[in-house]
């Protein structure tokens, strides 16, 4: 059995200033720590419950299966913020079938990031 104290996602930018830019200025993550020196150093944002590294430097961008899912408390605030710093929306807020309004943004390199609002009358915020 894995023990887990804490937990982050590490993401490996093909431009490292363009995505703390991205991250850290359009989403507007706080700062939880930075390290190193340079174009490349690191940047670890807090992540609602988690974390988010952004260090080093990939020749390619990260694979396309991976995702980010991040819960606001109004996605059409978040929508509106986001248009006006240039965030490339994928899809505007909408209501699901399963009940949740999600809007899909993309950062610099096209990782996909779910900006999830969950509605006051959604089974997630009611213990059974």
């Amino acid at each position: 059995m894995v023990h887990v104290l804490s937990s982050r996602t590490l993401l490996r930018p093909t431009d490292p200033e363009r995505s703390r830019a991205f991250y850290g200025g359009a989403l507007g993550l706080a700062v939880y720590r930075e390290f190193g020196t340079g174009p490349e150093r690191g940047t670890v944002y807090f992540l609602g419950g988690g974390f988010l590294e952004v260090s080093g430097r990939s020749d390619t961008p990260p694979a396309p299966g991976l995702q980010l899912w991040l819960q606001v408390a109004d996605a059409s605030a978040a929508y509106d913020d986001l248009s006006a710093h240039g965030v490339e929306v994928l899809r505007p807020p909408v209501r699901e079938p399963w009940g949740l309004i999600e809007m899909w943004v993309a950062d610099p390199d096209g990782v996909r990031i779910a900006v999830v609002e969950v509605p006051a009358d959604h089974p997630l915020r009611h213990r059974p």
